[in-house]
């Protein structure tokens, strides 16, 4: 679809890039020609995720790991610092660590509150600043994506941790995309819709039949892929994109206009069903 020397010359750091969506947006940018760092906390995932990577795209070392926690702002700073030291430079940050389960909010703890603002809103804010520095100190551009959700605009039932700190990242990513645009530091978000992925999906569908009636719901009538997210990533972190900023990709199928609250469904199952059904899935998600 692009120029495969696309990202050539550029480096870019992906937050919780050792699966998922975030896996696919950094084989997707060394394949461009980008040298990519990701970051996450699980250092095995890591390290199976970045010889993929420079396999898929035979090109030795240009992807490489640092194990971060996001939450922290100590390891960010170093995550940025290993970074310059891997490449030289950082021109590019995508914001995609994250985490998510169904809760009825009124079982919801401070812990569970807790544990998905901070690796969401903390941990975007964190990176964000950390690499707006180094741009600065460096009077470079650059680009930071934001992975958000359609419910950072409508809300959604049994998600509000990530609906509150979703929301939060839009409002920095617009805050800042107006504060740093005179130094040629654009920010821009990505909203997906369904993606079929290996950790989130396990803990947001309460089962098949209702994961059957979510996707009849789409009025594309199917979920999306992480290719298709990672197309949009490659084009907000190029130049191709350079009078863009503050700005939101819808990528859902439609299924924000058509129903809002992407899990507002649930609402419609008994409660004692919902529960059951939400309390198995934490449970295999411990496994």
């Amino acid at each position: 679809m692009y120029s495969t020397d696309l990202l050539q010359g550029k480096s870019i750091i992906v937050t919780g890039g050792g699966s998922g969506l975030g896996l696919a947006m950094a084989r997707a940018a060394v394949q461009h020609g980008a040298q990519v760092m990701i970051c996450g906390r699980n250092e095995e995932r890591l390290l199976k995720a970045v010889v993929e990577i420079n396999r898929a795209s035979n090109r030795s070392n240009a992807a490489l790991a640092h194990r971060a926690d996001v939450r922290q702002v100590d390891q960010v700073q170093a995550l940025v610092n290993a970074t310059v030291d891997a490449f030289g430079k950082v021109d590019g940050l995508i914001n995609n660590a994250a985490g998510n389960f169904l809760c009825c909010s009124e079982d919801l703890t401070p812990n569970g509150f807790d544990a998905v603002t901070r690796i969401v809103l903390y941990g975007a804010v964190y990176c964000t600043l950390a690499v707006g520095r180094h741009l600065m100190e460096r009077k470079a551009p650059g680009s930071i994506i934001s992975i958000l959700t359609t419910y950072i605009w409508t809300g959604s039932a049994y998600v509000l941790p990530s609906a509150c700190a979703k929301a939060g990242v839009l409002a920095m990513t617009r805050s800042l995309a107006v504060e740093w645009g005179s130094l040629g530091i654009r920010l821009n978000a990505i909203a997906p819709g369904g993606i079929p992925t290996e950790g989130a999906w396990s803990r947001l569908m309460a089962g098949e039949e209702v994961e059957a009636d979510a996707r009849r719901r789409v009025p594309l009538g199917r979920w999306g892929t992480k290719e298709e997210i990672a197309n949009s990533a490659l084009f907000l972190l190029s130049d191709l994109s350079s009078y863009q900023t503050g700005d939101v990709i819808t990528m859902d199928g439609g299924s924000w206009l058509a129903a809002g609250g992407q899990f507002s469904h649930y609402r419609f199952l008994p409660k004692d069903k919902l529960k059951e059904k939400m309390e198995a899935m934490k449970s295999k998600s411990r496994e």
